[in-house]
């Protein structure tokens, strides 16, 4: 029998050797790359998943939104898991859990199945990915190495996401589409093992408490909006489904504001942030930002397949000149930011993606690549420079013992976003079978969507930070 990965791993290392921080950067880049390789991954496989379980949009809106539900949920708390329990073992945790998901993705044999594994998904990523970047920092002590890690980083994160479409559309023609989720587990096997060899244990000696009450009342609220949105979609906004799903979320909303001011600096949230104008701008506008991204990115595949009737692999293809300029900008407008504060390269990639967006308002029945590239390169510039802007934004308006919550906080907003937005355009673009119907819905997302980011770049102007003065310390 084959010898384990683990085993490989501690033959290839001499008696005494420890593993290199480069090492640790590997298997750590491999974990984060899967987990945002899913979020995009699966959006070009929607049309065969829903042929192939016999689901219609708000099946496939579920299939999406378990796993950014369950990210959104979990993220600001598996943070803090990590602090107190140890980021090693949360890690581990993630990786496994995210595997055992992915082939339970694979083999799902029911629409309901398949959004059940992906809510497993989910919850594997939520605590697989804070732990990878605070192992990265441990296994780099150095201040500029430890830059140059998380620049690593990062970019392996923005290479995931053109990723993503093509991978998927390769698999899903070649292969079929439960092979997007099948192949994370080989990977998922690589890291495990990787993880358990070369990864030491580390943990804060001061971790707050887990927020648990915080964690399920957001989460039940996240749900049930979420559930509201599609069902007032699928059977209209009085029906039967959304006033339950309301009645759920307003007392879940009125409990997660309890909860948060009862626990004050130990919160999942604490409201002493949110009453800084500055932070909670620059997480309103990372919520904007992924809830209309998403949002259109979600009909806009359907679109590409079913009313263009293009393939998974040239659906994939048509939208790389939309994702690789965000892996080319995000670099730029980090320096951007740093050099002129985030406020102006926010407003400006929000005006940007504003125009991409709005151009999306003629796409056709017949529009061919030439006629949809401005658009796509347009709006990928624009989110370039937004999303290194939005992040800085929410870190420097806080003081800096509190950056890697407020980090956590804005991708707790990006995933909401991305979660509602998606239930939002899938309300308003309907079924493609009726492909008038669609394409006026799909134009009313990508209209509003580009009206919501030239409000946001108003808001980004009026109240992110400029640039900070020489001497600037945050406090």
């Amino acid at each position: 029998m084959a010898p384990a990965p683990a085993t490989l791993l501690r033959r290839a290392m001499r008696p005494g050797d420890s593993a290199s921080p480069r090492t640790v950067l590997v298997v750590m880049c491999a974990g984060y790359f899967l987990v945002l390789l899913d979020v995009t991954v699966v959006n070009v496989a929607l049309p065969a998943v829903g042929a192939g379980l016999g689901t219609d949009v708000g099946g496939l809106q579920w299939v999406v939104d378990g796993y950014a539900l369950a990210l959104a949920s979990l993220m600001l708390t598996s943070g803090a898991a990590g602090d107190r329990y140890g980021h090693r073992r949360v890690v581990l945790i993630g990786l496994g859990v995210f595997g055992a998901g992915s082939l339970a993705c694979g083999l799902a044999q029911s629409a309901g199945v398949l959004v059940a594994a992906r809510v497993v998904q989910g919850v594997g990523a939520a605590l697989l990915l804070p732990g990878t970047l605070a192992v990265i920092g441990r296994a780099f002590p150095d201040g500029a190495a430890r830059a140059r890690a998380i620049g690593v980083w990062a970019g392996i994160g923005s290479l995931a996401l053109p990723a993503g479409p093509l991978l998927g559309g390769a698999l899903v023609e070649g292969l079929g589409w439960r092979a997007i989720f099948l192949v994370n587990v080989p990977v998922v096997l690589f890291a495990l093992a990787g993880t358990a060899v070369v990864v030491h244990e580390s943990r804060e000696s001061r971790a707050r408490p887990l927020d648990l009450s915080g964690m399920l009342s957001g989460g039940i609220l996240l749900c049930a909006a979420t559930y509201a949105f599609i069902e007032g979609g699928r059977r209209g906004a009085g029906s039967p489904e959304v006033r339950t799903a309301t009645a759920v979320a307003v007392p879940a909303l009125v409990t997660l504001a309890a909860a948060e001011l009862r626990r004050g600096d130990d919160a999942m949230l604490p409201p002493a942030l949110l009453r800084r104008p500055a932070f909670t701008a620059a997480n309103a506008t990372a919520g904007i930002m992924n809830l209309c991204t998403l949002g259109t990115l979600f009909v806009l595949m359907l679109c590409l397949q079913s009313v263009q009737h293009r393939s998974a692999l040239l659906a994939g293809l048509t939208v790389v000149p939309l994702f690789a300029p965000l892996a080319v900008m995000a670099p730029v407008g980090g320096r951007v930011t740093s050099r002129f504060g985030p406020r102006l390269p926010a407003a400006a990639g929000l005006l940007v993606a504003a125009a991409g967006l709005a151009l999306l308002t003629g796409a056709g029945e017949h529009s061919g690549y030439a006629d949809l590239i401005p658009a796509f390169l347009l709006w990928g510039v624009g989110c370039g420079l937004l999303t290194p802007a939005v992040v800085a934004a929410a870190i420097a308006t806080v003081p800096a013992e509190r950056s890697g919550l407020a980090s956590a906080v804005n991708n707790t907003a990006r995933q909401t976003g991305g979660a509602i937005g998606i239930a939002v355009a899938g309300a308003v673009a309907g079924q493609p079978g009726d492909q008038e119907r669609f394409l006026r819905g799909f134009h009313t997302v990508a209209l509003g969507s580009a009206c919501l980011y030239a409000v946001a770049a108003v808001l980004a102007l009026a109240l992110l930070p400029g640039a900070p003065p020489p001497t600037d310390r945050r406090s």
